[in-house]
């Protein structure tokens, strides 16, 4: 009976191959959570907006997003539009809309979480609605998301790993090359999961850095 074995050697000869793919990988999840966050201001903004069809085109948004695979919509971007985008391209696209959707809901629930009184004494003070979402209110809020931000970043930063289904090459597509030539995958993914671990460790550093300096400044 054939028993699996994990290969140090081949794990710390491979290495230098698969971190030539964390450009990839870092890239596409910094790029899609930049977006993501950018789309997910401004769906909830919009959302708090008064008007019924604005409204309305906010819930499908976040519902059919939500509610849709990755991989699938990442497959409609790159093998079902009558014109074949860039593989990272497509990642980027596929990603920031649907990290987009889980932002959105974050941003939605911790300005629900700041005191109606920021929002009363910012109008007595003559500021219009932009101006005090902009400067007060989700300054707050912002602080109030940080720990499920931090969150969606690892999943995002976990879930680009999907897009070596599309040829992109980054550190699991490289693993799953040498994982082909040496017929070792499991030592080839117990590589690749020890890299995203520490990824996210560094993702959880910056979330307390940053909840660190929220606290100072508004306490």
């Amino acid at each position: 009976m054939y028993i699996p074995t994990i290969d140090l050697a081949l794990m710390l000869e491979s290495l230098p191959f698969l971190l030539t793919g964390l450009g990839y990988t870092i890239g596409i999840s910094l790029t899609a959570f930049f977006f993501g966050n950018v789309l997910g201001v401004l769906i909830t903004v919009l959302g708090l907006l008064p008007g019924r069809f604005v409204k309305t085109v906010v819930r499908f948004y976040l519902s059919f997003l939500r509610g849709t695979p990755a991989l699938v919509l990442l497959f409609l971007l790159y093998f079902g539009l009558p014109y074949q985008l860039n593989a990272v391209v497509a990642a980027i696209i596929c990603f920031s809309l649907t990290s987009s959707a889980f932002i959105g809901e974050i941003y939605r629930g911790s300005i629900a979480g700041v005191s109606t009184g920021q929002w009363d004494a910012a109008y007595a003070l003559g500021n219009r609605f932009w101006p005090t979402m902009r400067y007060i209110i989700l300054p707050q809020a912002l602080r109030i998301s940080l720990p499920a931000l931090s969150n969606v970043a690892m999943d995002l930063l976990k879930g680009t790993s999907l897009a070596a289904m599309i040829t992109v090459p980054d550190i699991f597509q490289k693993a799953k090359i040498v994982g082909g030539r040496t017929f070792d995958y499991l030592s080839m993914y117990l590589l690749v999961a020890l890299i995203y671990w520490l990824l996210c460790i560094g993702i959880g550093l910056i979330q307390h850095r940053l909840e660190d300096y929220f606290q100072a400044k508004y306490r």
